[in-house]
């Protein structure tokens, strides 16, 4: 007998894919077959996904970037994607299709709703992506890994809070060392999207902390190619031990060994900040859709789990005396790291698997 089959289609950023990629590691162990709809970038996220997920590049294309010429042929590559997305699922036969936001989320889906297979979405963060609002109310079932998430009038919505990958989980609640009078370090995350504030703002605001502190710290710096040197030789010389990259690939084992965390307030950053149990510096995205950063960092901040320092306040003044003050208070930071813990959600993944295999079996019924 065929395993059933369950198609994702997430979009091009680490804030769709980490998601989309935690569901199929816990759809295999459950024995279904997965398959993955994205485009070219969502592509360079596929790293880390199991093996013997089939991973299809489809044809799509956003309207909000590009000249005129790039948004004008856009529904045309849309449309292609679509119509191959049609005939893939009349030869595959997806028992269920999920879609997790992003404009190359939008083929599969509108397939599926073509083809009236089961499906659903999953929205990340606490105001719905432009995809994820298009499709809510074309859909059998929206998952909301925020919560409250802002829904259209008649949709209605469960809360799986947002799926971790498996090197996440695996570091899920690891031992806290508070901070003190020895070697500490400090993860600086910016995103796919608005990493350059953080590099502009974060390494003169570690530099003017106080020596007694800056000799103990080490830092890991997430910054985009094009500051990435800048921002390495910064740090160089001001004598800062820190490791500069554009992407991490061990975001869980640095994020385990962090006394804190400042990042951007993405749904994927701050799933994983409460999962491991860290305190965070948290500086939403100002450009956001709906300022959805500003709701994601919501439920850290009210469980006192980390400090929201808004985009037009985050000066390396501001900053450095927030990281100064959760330094030196090792108390503190060990209660924020519990906080942390208190709002998250582990099981998110289970409990998104556990809808679609609901939806497969109501699907069987029609």
């Amino acid at each position: 007998m065929t395993a059933p089959l369950l198609v994702i289609a997430a979009g091009g950023t680490g804030g769709h894919m980490f998601p989309a990629q935690a569901l199929a590691e816990v759809m295999l162990a459950r024995g279904w077959r997965v398959k993955l709809s994205t485009d070219a970038r969502g592509a360079r996220y596929t790293g880390g996904f199991p093996e013997a997920v089939e991973i299809q590049q489809v044809s799509s294309a956003t309207f909000a970037r590009g000249g005129l010429v790039a948004k004008a042929i856009a529904p045309f590559r849309i449309l292609g994607g679509v119509l191959g997305g049609i005939f893939g699922m009349l030869r595959d036969k997806p028992d269920v299709v999920v879609g997790f936001g992003g404009y190359p989320s939008i083929p599969a889906l509108t397939a599926a709703w073509v083809l009236r297979k089961p499906r659903m979405i999953h929205e990340q963060n606490g105001v719905l992506g432009r995809v994820n609002d298009l499709f809510s109310k074309h859909v059998d079932a929206v998952a909301c890994g925020t919560w409250p998430t802002t829904l259209p009038d008649g949709v209605s919505a469960e809360h799986t809070g947002n799926p971790v990958r498996a090197a996440v989980l695996e570091r899920a609640g690891a031992g806290y060392i508070a901070p003190g009078d020895y070697p500490m370090e400090l993860l600086v995350m910016g995103g796919s999207q608005g990493a350059r504030i953080l590099s502009e703002v974060i390494p003169p605001a570690i530099a003017d902390l106080p020596m007694e502190l800056l000799r103990n710290i080490r830092v890991s710096h997430q910054a985009r190619d094009e500051d990435g040197q800048r921002v390495a030789t910064f740090y160089a010389e001001n004598g800062i031990n820190a490791d500069v990259q554009p992407f991490f690939h061990d975001v869980p084992r640095r994020m385990s060994e962090a006394q804190l965390v400042i990042s951007r307030a993405g749904a994927s950053s701050v799933a994983d900040i409460s999962i491991i149990g860290r305190p965070s510096i948290l500086i939403p995205f100002a450009a956001a859709t709906g300022d959805h950063q500003t709701a994601n960092a919501r439920g850290l901040v009210d469980a006192g789990a980390a400090i929201m320092v808004p985009e037009n306040m985050a000066n390396p003044d501001s900053l450095r005396a927030q990281i100064e003050m959760v330094l030196t208070h090792a108390e503190g930071a060990q209660q924020m790291a519990r906080a942390a813990l208190s709002v998250a959600k582990p099981d998110a993944a289970e409990e998104l698997a556990q809808m679609v295999e609901t939806l497969a079996t109501e699907g069987k019924k029609r």
